[in-house]
């Protein structure tokens, strides 16, 4: 009758990997280390052994027997594609054609500063920078 538990389990364990793409990858505390996606599934995971420990000991009230091993198996296996796609998967993808490597000279580009002036790397590794300039700004901020 009352399940609460192994469908909250259910859907917990779904929403875990679509919330991940979707709301967790933005973050790189986050993205770099999914705890708190793991976190949602050891939740599910809990709830589903609760939720079919309750049906099997009292399985004249809650006749679950049949329902929570499905659905347990099922977010097992969400959690085992997730697993898969981020600790594996995502580790076999191949190098960036055009980015630099470690100890290589970046590529020359030119970017605004804070007060819209274009500065190129080139300048800014040939010499010291102008501290006038930041010093004009300090001074109109305060």
């Amino acid at each position: 009758m009352n399940h609460w538990q192994i469908w909250t389990g259910f859907l917990l364990a779904l929403a875990a990997t679509p919330a991940y793409f979707l709301f967790f990858a933005r973050f790189p505390v986050t993205r770099d280390m999914p705890w708190a996606t793991w976190f949602m599934f050891a939740l599910a995971g809990w709830l589903f052994w609760t939720g079919v420990a309750r049906s099997f000991a009292s399985s004249g009230v809650y006749r679950g027997k049949i329902v929570g091993p499905i659905l347990a198996l099922l977010s097992l296996a969400a959690a085992v594609f997730f697993g898969y796609a981020t600790l594996y998967a995502s580790r076999q993808l191949p190098a960036a054609a055009g980015a630099p490597t470690v100890g290589e000279k970046a590529p020359e580009f030119t970017l605004a500063d804070t007060s819209g002036n274009m500065v190129a790397m080139s300048k800014l590794l040939s010499g010291p920078m102008n501290l006038e300039h930041r010093e004009c700004d300090r001074s109109r901020s305060a």
